[in-house]
């Protein structure tokens, strides 16, 4: 396998300013640091010596023992035959200069990981053949918007696990609070931070080599357009777009957007397990919501006052399929529930199905337009115990 060049940008003399340049409390992207180039050598160096670092991690040598194990799963090589597997993988590449750094400026960690095609065929590999090389390829080239990060979060980093999508763009304007730590994958110490930014780590985390852009002021009518749009100097825009947002109005503009440029649309409702699949990229006329709402617009969503566009809302969800537990909460919220409820099993739920359906979407599935429910209370019933 061939040595995997850096991008110009990786290995352009502005990366040591941007060492400088991402305050810890505002970043979301690692810096990636090229160990065979001049430029990568002055910036580790830097690193090395600045009061920011917090941990060096480097594990290149087992890395690069499972890469060759990955390569050849059948073989069983002496010591001398697997270091020679491990220099013919290098492709002639220097210990020393083998591998990316990656600076993660938040948790002032420095970590060494694979050129960028080894890590994936290594971080993916135990997805075969449940997914081919092949087709995780393929994956890796596609686009997904995720709208509104609670369920959206789980999908998200759900995704960027199974290696479906290499380039995301998150929207959500909120900001992490105490309340939401009963179903959102954050630590207490990132408590009033963006939550963009803060699913945005977790997912270059799991991949440095991941495309993420942040819109930390969620979707707007100045910003819709831009959120679908092709990156600049890109052929293509989204791919795929998981729309969780509570804002009525986003969720009709987004399909508006949605259908115009031929996007599919998935949605989990984290209530009874609730999948919907629109085929935009299928069936350009089709109706939003399935046709639940009628011939509305995004337009006609604006105008509305607030009892007008829950009585929307519950339109969409269809209120006489909710769950019990659910359709009691509705008529508790402002009085004895601040919101509605939603539990972590049930957003880690939503990411699973959302990222098996897009998977299978981005493949070329023919996954058909319509609506779900992986209800688990009805595939696995009990009875209700007392309260002790």
């Amino acid at each position: 396998m061939t040595h995997t060049p850096f991008p110009p940008s990786v290995a352009s003399g502005a990366v040591s300013s941007r060492l400088q340049a991402d305050a810890p409390a505002e970043s979301f992207r690692p810096v990636l640091l090229d160990p065979a180039s001049v430029d990568g050598r002055a910036a580790l160096k830097l690193l090395l010596d600045s009061p920011a670092l917090v941990e060096v991690h480097d594990r290149i040598e087992d890395q690069l023992r499972e890469l060759v194990w990955c390569l050849n799963p059948g073989e069983s090589f002496s010591p001398a035959g697997q270091k020679r597997a491990e220099d013919e993988a290098r492709s002639g590449v220097l210990p020393d200069e083998y591998g990316t750094w990656a600076w993660y400026p938040w948790s002032g960690r420095l970590v060494r990981v694979l050129p960028e095609a080894e890590f994936r065929l290594v971080r993916t590999d135990r997805n075969r053949d449940k997914i081919t090389r092949q087709e995780q390829q393929h994956l890796l080239t596609r686009r997904i918007g995720v709208i509104g990060l609670s369920v959206g979060s789980s999908a998200a980093l759900t995704c960027a696990m199974e290696g479906v999508g290499g380039s995301f763009r998150l929207a959500d304007f909120d900001r992490l609070s105490l309340s939401n730590l009963n179903r959102l994958r954050a630590g207490v110490h990132e408590l009033g931070l963006e939550k963009t930014v803060i699913c945005a780590r977790r997912m270059y985390e799991l991949d440095p080599y991941l495309d993420i852009s942040v819109h930390r002021q969620g979707v707007s009518e100045e910003s819709i357009e831009e959120f679908f749009a092709p990156a600049e100097g890109g052929e293509h825009g989204l791919d795929l777009l998981v729309e969780e947002c509570d804002t009525p109005w986003v969720k009709a503009a987004a399909r508006e957007h949605a259908r115009r440029r031929r996007v599919p649309v998935l949605m989990d409702a984290n209530d009874r397990g609730l999948l919907d699949v629109e085929r935009f990229d299928l069936e350009p006329d089709r109706p939003l919501f399935h046709g639940r709402a009628g011939a509305v617009t995004a337009d006609d969503v604006r105008a509305m006052d607030s009892a007008e566009q829950m009585r929307l809302l519950l339109q969409i969800v269809d209120q006489d399929r909710l769950s019990p537990a659910m359709t009691d909460a509705l008529t508790r919220i402002g009085t004895s529930l601040s919101s509605w409820p939603q539990l972590a099993s049930g957003v880690m739920l939503g990411g699973a199905l959302v990222t098996d359906t897009a998977r299978r979407i981005l493949l070329g599935h023919l996954v058909p337009s319509g609506r779900s429910y992986i209800d688990l209370e009805a595939l696995i019933p009990a009875t209700k115990a007392h309260a002790r």
